[in-house]
């Protein structure tokens, strides 16, 4: 069986994306009222406020305070209204992009001129906010960012550098941040520019910075510009930032340490020397802790990363078991929060790839949950449940637990959206099978002789599927296994029935003794052909019969050696026996030739509307051999209608080879035929005719595996 290579290259889990930033509402309210009258008062009132926003900011480039004031104003305004997405191209139409860039920077500063700067650092913060929501819009990342925005941006990333420490610094370097991650969002090249004008280094520095939402920033641009982007990634590493980032997952401000794991998350993406170094940075416990944070989002991103860890070696698989990250991801399985719950099974299927982890995963309570994901219709939960319990099937020791919870059941009747999860769960099954022997059939056995009825069945359910024919006989007849699969067969609940009913057939199609009628039996070897020529030939000829009132030539010689009743017939005392011409009532012409030909030929082709006449003709008169092609082309006319009527005709003429392909059809058809009215009482009547079947065809298996052993 294939191992899960492919499968882990194509493995379905979410990609870590930089998250836009979700931009803080931070303009003055002082507008809000004006603001949303323009709003609401139509297409040009906009168009002219924008353009007034637009005029203020063009020609107040100054330290006058009116300037600034009112450049303070207008870029507040204009972040207000882009908070509408809707207005944004209608912002960006009316020339916002260049007037908001000149902003980015202080106005030219004459010592002279001023005492005070006034609204130090607010102008650019607020240019570089009014552009960060411009930017969610992917169609204007480009536009500003060759307007020459990043530079800037930069240069506002080092705000910080003259020793200045205030509110206001704090943010506008937060603004800064925040602009450059939605710039680069999702975009490749300007990831790169950003790298080459300079970004990271002072990013990577303002991870350490005083301010906790400048570092929740900083880490926010970091994340976003790490994403699928290697350069980015090994100068971030470069620039010594993995220390400070570990040092920020066991941050008591969620929101920083969610952003801190989402950044070293996106390193170790398709990294695999970065995964190293974060692994020997320490990075393990920390992670592993943020399991049990209060913030689902760090949860997540910490599940994810464990299974990126996980994919690395063998040693740390079994590292992170060791820590303490099992029962979290146990309890992760079973929240509200569909996103949870499939990184937990993404990271749980990664660690039960490792046989040291997957007893212990299974035993800490991971099957139920992972079993019960099985029924999502989210395609990858799904798919990664099926792929964790893959893995826990490796191992011997899981075997009866899966049995005991009702996981085969649950493995074969699953809805599997996506053709990967259902191959998945198919090597699953036969990993499985594979293990029904040895230590844990005996663990199976001694569960269905001790453990409530329930869970007996189960056991007798499951191993009616997996195991060897060997060990048929041994599971089902000696120990029992038949007797509780006819109690489910013979149950008054449907789903019990339907299960009772498919185990045993797969029971019948796993015997060589029991199985489908599916070819015609040959023709047994008699002591006397005479030949087609000499049918109803009256050469040689020294009886006749006497048919619908026609003659019937025929041989004695020939008769004697073809069955045991024309033999009484001839040799005991009857009548017939030295009579010329016997008459034979109730029986057709056609039927009678028919008969005849066989007797002289060994064959005789059968058609569907003279099988059972003649079934009852070869009966009569002990011709096995025509009964058997009878029986056999009866059975290739069974039908859901008609299955009830061919049970009464099999048991009318002792026809085995019948009976058994209408059991077989039964539990074949078992779920069409529940809804028949007849079809209880059909099933009651044929219980016992099933048990004796198998008793006799599990016997004989096991008998001639014994004899070709031999």
């Amino acid at each position: 069986m294939e191992q899960q290579p492919e499968r882990r290259e194509g493995w379905s889990f979410p990609e870590r994306k930089g998250q836009k930033r979700k931009l803080e509402e931070g303009a003055a309210a002082v507008e809000d009222r004006e603001i949303s009258a323009v709003t609401t008062d139509g297409g040009q009132a906009l168009v002219s406020e924008v353009a007034a926003q637009v005029s203020v900011l063009n020609s107040a480039f100054s330290w006058q305070e009116s300037d600034r004031a009112a450049a303070k104003r207008a870029t507040q305004v204009l972040a207000e209204l882009a908070k509408n997405e809707d207005l944004v191209n209608l912002i960006v139409d009316g020339g916002a992009v260049p007037a908001l860039m000149t902003h980015l920077q202080a106005p030219p500063y004459n010592g002279g001129d001023l005492a005070e700067k006034p609204f130090e650092h607010e102008v650019e913060k607020g240019s570089a906010f009014a552009l960060g929501l411009l930017a969610i819009k992917p169609e204007y990342q480009k536009l500003i960012v060759d307007k020459g925005a990043l530079p800037h941006l930069v240069n506002l990333l080092k705000r910080n550098k003259g020793g200045s420490s205030s509110r206001a610094v704090n943010s506008v370097i937060r603004r800064a941040a925040d602009a450059i991650t939605n710039l680069a969002h999702e975009n490749s090249s300007i990831k790169t520019r950003v790298r080459m004008e300079g970004g990271i280094p002072p990013l990577v520095e303002l991870l350490e910075f005083s301010d906790s939402k400048v570092q929740r920033a900083a880490a926010g641009a970091l994340r976003t510009l790490a994403f699928k982007n290697d350069d980015n990634k090994n100068q971030i590493v470069e620039c010594n930032a993995l220390p400070t980032l570990i040092l920020m997952l066991g941050s008591e401000d969620a929101a920083i340490h969610y952003e801190a794991v989402g950044v070293i998350g996106n390193l170790v993406h398709s990294s695999p020397h970065i995964k190293k170094e974060v692994l020997a940075a320490g990075a393990l416990q920390p992670v592993i802790g943020l399991l049990s944070s209060c913030c689902p989002e760090s949860q997540r991103e910490a599940a994810l990363l464990l299974g990126q860890f996980a994919s690395t070696d063998s040693d740390c698989k079994v590292h992170i078991v060791q820590r303490g990250a099992v029962r979290p991801l146990i309890e992760m399985l079973q929240s509200p929060d569909v996103q949870l719950k499939e990184m937990s099974a993404f990271a749980l299927g990664r660690l039960a790839q490792d046989a040291h982890n997957q007893a212990g995963i299974a035993h800490s309570g991971g099957l139920g949950p992972l079993l019960k994901l099985l029924d999502s219709r989210n395609g990858s939960l799904q798919h990664n449940a099926a792929f964790a319990l893959y893995g826990l099937a490796d191992n011997e020791d899981n075997v009866s637990d899966f049995i005991r919870v009702g996981g085969i059941q649950k493995l074969q009747d699953g809805e599997f959206i996506v053709q990967a999860t259902k191959d998945c769960v198919s090597k699953t099954l036969k990993r499985l099978e594979e293990k029904i022997h040895g230590r844990a059939l005996r663990h199976l056995l001694y569960l269905m002789h001790i453990s409530e009825k329930s869970i007996q069945r189960r056991v007798a359910l499951a191993l009616a599927h997996l195991c060897s024919p060997e060990d048929q006989r041994t599971i089902f007849i000696d120990d029992n296994g038949l007797e509780l699969l006819l109690g489910l067969l013979g149950s008054t609940n449907t789903k019990q029935q339907l299960d009772g009913a498919a185990a045993l057939y797969k029971l019948a199609n796993k015997s060589m003794a029991l199985s489908p009628v599916d070819a015609p039996p040959p023709s047994p070897t008699q002591r006397v052909y005479l030949g087609e020529q000499y049918v109803n030939n009256a050469t040689l000829s020294d009886v006749t019969f006497l048919v619908e009132g026609r003659t019937f030539y025929a041989h004695r010689i020939c008769l004697l050696a073809s069955s045991d009743a024309f033999r009484a017939m001839f040799d005991g005392g009857y009548r017939e026996k030295d009579a010329r011409d016997i008459e034979i009532p109730n029986i057709k012409w056609e039927v009678f030739e028919l008969m005849m030909r066989f007797i002289y030929t060994g064959s005789v082709d059968i058609t569907t509307e003279i099988s059972k006449d003649l079934l009852r003709a070869a009966d009569q008169y002990l011709l096995d051999g025509l009964k058997r092609l009878c029986e056999y082309t009866i059975a290739q006319d069974i039908t859901l209608e008609s299955i009830g009527v061919m049970y009464e005709l099999s048991e009318a003429f002792h026809a085995m080879s019948l009976k058994q392909a209408c059991i077989l059809f039964i539990l074949e058809h078992f779920d069409k035929l529940s809804s028949r009215p007849w079809q209880n009482e059909l099933v009651q009547r044929t219980i016992p005719e099933i048990r004796e079947y198998f008793c006799r065809a599990l016997t004989k298996s096991t008998t001639n595996l014994q004899s070709l052993r031999l």
